[in-house]
C-alpha cells in the first residue's frame, strides 16, 4: 500500500497541470492504486490542490515579472524611438514615465503627465524652446486652450496671453511625419477668428512657420524665425 502512495504522488509530481483537469489527474492516479481507500483518496485531491495552487502562484509571480520587464522595456523602447525622432528644436531634461498601461510625458505647463504621442513630443519641446531660449514667461503659456464656437468646442495646442491676458500668440502643433500643408493654417485661422492674436506658428518639430498678422491693413507677413519675447511684448 505504501509502495501504492509513493507512486501516486509521484504520478503527481511529474504530471504538469497542462495535461488536465484536476479530476483527471485524481482518475491517473487511482488507477495506478486501484485498492487506495476513501480517505487517501481524499488527501490525493487534497495534495493535488495544494500542488496545482503552488504552481499557479509561481505562475503569477513570473508572469508579473515579465509584465514588469516589458512594461520597462517598452518605456525603454519609446524613449529611444523618440530620441532618434531628431526634431529642429533645442534639446531638454525630458521626463517619461508609465501610467496605467501607456507611454507619458510631463507637461511643466500643466503641471502633470500627458499622453506621449509625436505631437506632445513636439509641442513639449516647443514649449522649452519659448521660455528657455525666447524668453517667454511661463505663466502667460497655456496648452490646451478651450474654445467654443456655438455649440462645437476647439482646442489650442498653446496660446501665449500677454500681462493683460490678452491672446498675443496661437501655437499649432503636427507631428513630424506630417507636413505642414494648407489646411493646417486654415486650422489655426479658424482659432484666430475668436481670440484674435498678432502671431499665429504652426510646427511639425522640424519646420516651422510664423506669421505676423496686421489687422490695420489687412495683411499678414511670415517672419523668418520665432521672434523673442521681448519683441512681442508692446501692446498693440
Amino acid at each position: 500500500m505504501l509502495q501504492s502512495v509513493a507512486g501516486t504522488v509521484n504520478v503527481i509530481a511529474s504530471s504538469s497541470y497542462h495535461t488536465g483537469t484536476l479530476p483527471s489527474l485524481t482518475a491517473k492516479a487511482v488507477k495506478k492504486a486501484p485498492n487506495m481507500s476513501n480517505m487517501m483518496i481524499y488527501r490525493l485531491k487534497f495534495m493535488t490542490v495544494m500542488f496545482l495552487t503552488a504552481k499557479l502562484q509561481k505562475r503569477y509571480v513570473m508572469s508579473k515579472k515579465k509584465r514588469n520587464c516589458f512594461v520597462l522595456y517598452s518605456l525603454i523602447r519609446t524613449f529611444a524611438r523618440m530620441r532618434e525622432q531628431q526634431l529642429n528644436l533645442p534639446a531638454y531634461d525630458v521626463r517619461i514615465s508609465e501610467r496605467d498601461g501607456r507611454q507619458t510625458i510631463f507637461d511643466f505647463l500643466r503641471n502633470r503627465y500627458v499622453a506621449l504621442t509625436p505631437e506632445e513630443w513636439v509641442r513639449q519641446h516647443f514649449t522649452h524652446f519659448l521660455v528657455e531660449h525666447k524668453g517667454y514667461p511661463k505663466g502667460l503659456l497655456a496648452n490646451e486652450t478651450e474654445l467654443r464656437v456655438g455649440d462645437k468646442r476647439l482646442r489650442c495646442d498653446t496660446v501665449l496671453y500677454d500681462q493683460s491676458l490678452r491672446p498675443r500668440m496661437i501655437i499649432e502643433y503636427k507631428a513630424p511625419h506630417i507636413k505642414i500643408q494648407q489646411k493646417t493654417f486654415d486650422q489655426i485661422v479658424v482659432y484666430n477668428l475668436l481670440l484674435h492674436a498678432d502671431y499665429l506658428v504652426v510646427s511639425n518639430g522640424l519646420q516651422h512657420y510664423c506669421c505676423q498678422m496686421d489687422y490695420e491693413h489687412r495683411s499678414y507677413t511670415f517672419l523668418t524665425d520665432i521672434p523673442d519675447y521681448a519683441v512681442i511684448t508692446p501692446c498693440r
